[in-house]
């Protein structure tokens, strides 16, 4: 039967038995939003394939699937079902702020994404508009921010910043320690 495995918000891989050959036909696959069928995409594949990576597809969306054997030996009824993609991982979705002393204090965040490039961290003193940035790369999920003011209340904004080009961000409040 036909089913999908490896699901992610924006891809999911198709799989089905082997019902053709390179020699006896080919198979069309028909796709669109459950919502929204108008959007059909269609794909053609070789008799040879039993597996297939449908992508850019839209996060937490259920899409109809038809895959269509096209044999020019036998008559294949169309296979379909339905796949429901996940919902869009958003980093960051927490902010932590730990080892506080009196001139720095440690930032991590979570969830930690291959789509994310690399993260900023501002942070300046309340109230106040002197704000300091450090550029963190992708990979990793925590700083430390040091040179600080004793007993100060900062705001502290992390951004994650996506290969696609968008942007979120998230903030919190650190206090330091008195001196």
């Amino acid at each position: 039967r036909l089913h999908a495995v490896d699901i992610t918000s924006s891809s999911f891989r198709l799989m089905w038995p082997k019902l053709l050959s390179q020699e006896t036909g080919y198979y069309t696959l028909e796709y669109a939003p459950k919502d929204d069928l108008a959007r059909k995409r269609t794909k053609q594949v070789s008799g040879a394939h039993t597996s297939l990576v449908l992508s850019n597809l839209a996060p937490e969306t259920t899409y109809e699937v038809a895959l269509i054997p096209e044999s020019n030996v036998h008559y294949f009824p169309p296979q379909t079902t339905r796949v429901t993609t996940l919902a869009e991982e958003i980093s960051p979705a927490q902010v932590l702020i730990s080892e506080s002393g009196p001139r720095s204090f440690h930032v991590s965040w979570a969830p930690m994404l291959d789509s994310v490039m690399g993260y900023q961290v501002l942070y300046g003193p309340l109230p106040g508009n002197s704000v300091k940035v450090l550029e963190v790369d992708g990979r990793h999920n925590s700083t430390v921010v040091e040179n600080l003011a004793p007993n100060t209340t900062y705001l502290v904004t992390v951004t994650a910043i996506y290969r696609s080009g968008k942007e979120k961000s998230l903030s919190a409040k650190a206090c330091t320690q008195e001196g």
